[in-house]
């Protein structure tokens, strides 16, 4: 479990290496812009699965609960239990699939509601609350696979599990719901592929008067960028944490990040011509330099891949990392930058100054995405929340400068 310290200061303890900082401001600010793309009759899940996307899960939840969400996501059991046993008493929607009778029983005991993605499954989650003696139906939410090719039952045979599950003691199924493969791509011909699929299997539910009483389909991108794939609910993750899954997205609202990585320097040493740096000498100085050590490294969520790509900032000024980055340190080529001194704050993702480093320029330097990024930063760095005044609203810019 992550730790959490609650400071009006930007400032941490004196004795972090390297931490998180958490701006809840624009975590809330997020929510609302989402929010204010949906109708009223639509409610907002917050997926906050994978510790909030490296966020932390808890504080995220509380705070996008008070925002305006209605819902909560989460991959896994473990996950939804933390929230519970938090205090969080919203619905939380495990979209994994279970299938392990003791992860059924934690369901059923924690109020979780589960994903079913086929009769055996909804069968055995029957017939495991009736060893229980449930007092009541446990809520659960049926999946369709119409073009994801992951969880779910096949579209075209909706009716089919509908009605098994409606059969099924002990069970009342809550929603209807698919997932969007290429909702983030500018060429919406999957995505509309996907929809027509899921109305075909919402229309034959409703001429068998088996219609579940929520659909949901829209992830971050598909709520952005179709308003007709917004139904009764939307599942938003990456959008919350300030972050949009696609460029071409960027005008829809002003989402602001909620995420910033710092680190110390721990040591400053001048290095001459010719010296090599770090494992394998990657990086070989080809002049004079002032060499900054920081604390922070690959096993804090630092790719290793990134090693003499990386820039940071330092006191408003970009630094180039150099060398091979280890597991707890990097280095930096400080030459020039003025009044330095050990414990001085670096900024590896976020804002300092004039530049602004975000989740999508390491995405682009490590050829992955941006919710690797994100779900990448360690349990040992303490993630502190904060409160920042939010910019005014302005097109998003990212990377360097």
């Amino acid at each position: 479990m992550l730790s959490w310290e609650q400071t009006p200061s930007l400032e941490p303890m004196r004795c972090c290496r390297a931490w998180v900082e958490i701006d809840l401001a624009a975590l809330r600010h997020n929510v609302q812009q989402l929010r204010g793309v949906l109708p009223a009759s639509t409610q907002l899940m917050a997926v906050v699965k994978a510790d909030a996307y490296g966020h932390g899960a808890v504080t995220v939840a509380q705070t996008v609960l008070q925002a305006g969400a209605a819902w909560l996501g989460v991959a896994t059991v473990p996950e939804g239990i933390e929230l519970r046993a938090a205090g969080i008493q919203a619905p939380i929607l495990v979209m994994g699939a279970v299938n392990s009778t003791e992860e059924m029983q934690a369901i059923a005991h924690w109020r979780l509601q589960p994903t079913l993605v086929n009769p055996k499954q909804a069968l055995v989650f029957s017939e495991t609350l009736a060893k229980l003696s449930a007092a009541r139906p446990l809520g659960v939410h049926l999946k369709i696979d119409t073009g994801m090719t992951r969880l779910g039952f096949p579209w075209a045979e909706a009716v089919d599990f509908v009605r098994f599950v409606h059969q099924l003691p002990h069970l009342k199924i809550d929603s209807l719901y698919s997932h969007l493969a290429t909702a983030d791509d500018p060429n919406p011909a999957t995505m509309q592929l996907q929809q027509q699929r899921f109305t075909a299997a919402v229309e034959s539910l409703q001429r068998q008067h088996l219609l579940p009483p929520r659909l949901h389909l829209a992830n971050t991108a598909a709520t952005l960028a179709d308003p007709t794939l917004h139904y009764d609910l939307v599942r938003v993750g990456l959008g919350l944490y300030g972050v949009y899954p696609a460029p071409h997205l960027q005008t829809q609202v002003d989402l602001q990040p909620v995420i910033q990585i710092k680190a110390r320097i721990t040591h400053l040493k001048a290095v001459p011509a010719g010296t090599g740096i770090s494992y394998g000498h990657q990086y070989v100085c080809d002049r004079p330099i002032r060499l900054a050590v920081v604390g922070i490294g690959y096993a804090d969520g630092v790719p290793r891949i990134l090693s003499n790509r990386l820039q940071v900032i330092v006191k408003g000024h970009l630094a180039q990392q150099i060398g091979a980055i280890t597991m707890d340190q990097l280095m930096l080529d400080v030459t020039g930058i003025p009044n330095l001194q050990e414990g001085d704050v670096v900024t590896l993702l976020g804002r300092d100054g004039s530049h602004t480093l975000s989740p999508d320029d390491w995405a682009a330097m490590a050829n992955t995405i941006s919710w690797e990024i994100l779900c990448g930063f360690k349990h040992r760095l303490p993630r502190i929340a904060v409160e920042q005044a939010l910019p005014a609203p302005a097109q998003p810019r990212i990377g360097p400068g």
